[in-house]
């Protein structure tokens, strides 16, 4: 299996595990699955550790290679497939996470019920 994981996911997984339901960590922890973690994540992350909105200590980059996750960076075709989602998210980082799961052929391991509104597979954390 591969996976996306939705930023707030990563940040549970590292931060607070319990928050993640039994079957996301599953899905996280199996060693049979490629966890994505992309580039949008790392930029959201550091914009809430400036703005003091995690207590994740560390640097998420790190985390998630000693976690064994795939960099996932966003390409022009990301960028462009972003810039064509209906307009049902307001947030530029979940559209991004969005385009890169339609481009690459991905599920988002999510929280947010309103990714589902798109054309994406989503499994709920």
């Amino acid at each position: 299996m591969r996976v996306l994981l939705d930023t707030h996911v990563a940040l549970w997984f590292f931060e607070d595990p319990e928050l993640l339901g039994e079957r996301a960590r599953d899905v996280i922890e199996d060693p049979d699955t490629i966890v994505y973690l992309s580039a949008a994540s790392v930029w959201e992350w550091a914009l809430k550790r400036a703005h003091g909105r995690t207590s994740m200590p560390g640097d998420m980059t790190e985390g998630a290679a000693r976690a064994g996750f795939a960099e996932l960076v966003v390409t022009w075709l990301h960028g462009h497939a972003a810039a064509a989602l209906p307009p049902v998210h307001g947030d530029p980082f979940d559209r991004m996470l969005v385009a890169q799961a339609q481009v690459e052929g991905l599920p988002i391991l999510t929280a947010d019920l309103q990714l589902g509104a798109y054309d994406v597979e989503v499994l709920r954390a």
